[in-house]
């Protein structure tokens, strides 16, 4: 775990400007070490760790889809959902000039740009979530129903062990 002064981003400014409570953990960033990291260097379970991917269907146009750590999205099942043929990772660079934010630092909060999000319905089983906070080794704990009321996300069942 990592003692860090509180961090001012797109998200945290995003979430303090609509009244959400949540706490800051920073923590020691792994590269491509994912939710696992964190979950490891707080002794948290890596379902409670929500991932934030930036992804695009077949006419470029990106989304959001938030995951448990422990899982993965079953792109051809979230196409179904969503009535497209195909969906797929954005580039690094792709996501960034989207979202704003980098690989890694993702959150779904203060994005550059309006995109639709869908969320793993599972996520609201939980009393509480770790999720970008806005910057690579910054996550926030919160309420996942305060996504629900900040995002109006589209609830989904496309995750996979």
């Amino acid at each position: 775990m990592v003692k860090d002064k509180t961090h001012v981003t797109p998200a945290v400014r995003f979430l303090r400007g609509r009244q959400v409570q949540f706490s800051e953990h920073p923590y020691q960033y792994v590269e491509h070490g994912g939710t696992s990291a964190f979950a490891k260097q707080y002794h948290v379970d890596e379902h409670m760790v929500v991932k934030t991917l930036i992804m695009e269907d077949e006419y470029k146009k990106p989304l959001v889809v938030l995951m448990h750590g422990d899982r993965e999205v079953s792109t051809k099942e979230l196409a179904r959902v969503m009535g497209v043929k195909k969906i797929g990772p954005c580039m690094p660079e792709i996501a960034h000039k989207h979202s704003g934010y980098v690989v890694g630092g993702t959150s779904p909060f203060g994005t550059r740009k309006a995109m639709p999000v869908y969320m793993e319905e599972t996520i609201l089983d939980l009393s509480k979530i770790y999720i970008n906070g806005g910057r690579r080794g910054y996550l926030i704990a919160m309420d996942p129903r305060d996504i629900v009321k900040t995002l109006s996300p589209t609830l989904v069942n496309v995750g996979i062990e």
